[in-house]
């Protein structure tokens, strides 16, 4: 580990007005080389420190350096500045970027002398390590005393680059915790950046939650505490005027289902109607036939068509013999004659 002074490095921008995008020349600070970058994003001027020697940076190599950039004009004047940030430069990490210094209609109001910009960095290379094995995504970066990932680095740059005293009251010595706070943090702005119909009651409860925990830990958060208002009441909004609709959609939805059930019912209760006639008529024949095997007088017709029959067969075979013995006899009786 090594420990450099702080050095100072001034890039002097001439017709600032007529470029976009300028590159200082390379310069040396704690025995590394260094180059500022000067351009505009949007309405904003940014600035960013790099390292311009790649193959420096090969084979696990880092530099560990604390930074801030100061904007002035051709007299010295002070127009802007950033905090003093800590940054980890390595392979996977060329640079670290403030992407809003200052307001460009800022530079316009104050009238740069001879339209001539001048951007002071104010550097200190911390430490040189050189380490291998250990990915990028793994480490943590330090960013003004809070110990956070490769992938939240941009974010985290980002809040204190648009607010510098965001933790300046913070007193929290564990960095574990600090890194906790600050992840509660991000995940806040994660929140409330989505379309406020889509967070439910539950997250919106959440994040007052955390954004009083916030608070209380120290972190000036009174513009979360703004846009938490305001999603609120967009989503109150929407929800209130999309709930008519929401309300009759469910009530047609009812009435479909209960269309439905009603069919349904209908179309049981026919058949069973079917059911119950074909029961009535079977059990009036089953009673038809259970009366006339019951009734007397129905014996008596059975016993009457009985004794019909007998008599009948019996009239039949009396009437057959007579005329049987009717034969006979005048058959004697020719032949009594012939004899005679």
């Amino acid at each position: 580990m090594e420990n450099h002074e702080q050095t100072s490095f001034r890039f002097e921008i001439d017709n600032f007005s007529e470029k976009r995008d300028v590159i200082s020349p390379n310069f040396i600070s704690g025995g590394c080389e260094w180059f500022v970058r000067v351009w505009q994003i949007e309405d904003h001027l940014a600035v960013s420190l790099s390292v311009p020697n790649l193959e420096s940076l090969l084979h696990g190599c880092e530099r560990r350096a604390k930074y801030s950039f100061i904007v002035l004009n051709q007299s010295g004047k002070e127009l802007g500045r950033t905090f003093e940030a800590e940054g980890l430069f390595c392979f996977e990490l060329l640079d670290w970027c403030h992407p809003k210094v200052m307001p460009m209609t800022k530079l316009q109001e104050d009238c740069l002398e001879n339209n001539k910009l001048i951007i002071e960095v104010q550097l200190k290379v911390v430490e040189v390590v050189h380490e291998g094995g250990v990915t990028t995504e793994k480490k943590m970066f330090n960013i003004e005393g809070f110990d956070v990932l490769y992938t939240q680095v941009s974010w985290v740059s980002w809040i204190f680059g648009e607010h510098p005293d965001i933790a300046v009251d913070v007193r929290i010595k564990n960095q574990l915790l600090r890194t906790a706070y600050m992840n509660v943090l991000l995940g806040l702005i994660e929140t409330l950046d989505r379309p406020p119909r889509s967070l439910s009651e539950t997250e919106l409860r959440d994040a007052h939650i955390e954004l009083s925990e916030l608070t209380e830990a120290g972190f000036k958060v009174d513009w979360l505490k703004t846009k938490l208002e305001e999603v609120s009441l967009v989503r109150k909004n929407e929800t209130s005027d999309g709930s008519q609709v929401e309300e009759l959609e469910e009530h047609v939805k009812n009435l479909k289902i209960e269309l439905e059930n009603e069919k349904t019912k209908s179309s049981n209760a026919s058949d069973r109607v079917l059911l119950l006639e074909k029961e009535v008529s079977d059990l009036k024949i089953e009673l038809e036939k259970e009366r006339s095997a019951k009734s007397p007088i129905s014996k008596v017709a059975l016993l009457k068509d009985a004794a019909d029959s007998f008599w009948n067969t019996t009239n039949l075979g009396i009437r057959q013999r007579r005329a049987g013995y009717q034969k006979v006899d005048s058959k004697r009786f020719l032949s009594c004659q012939r004899t005679g």
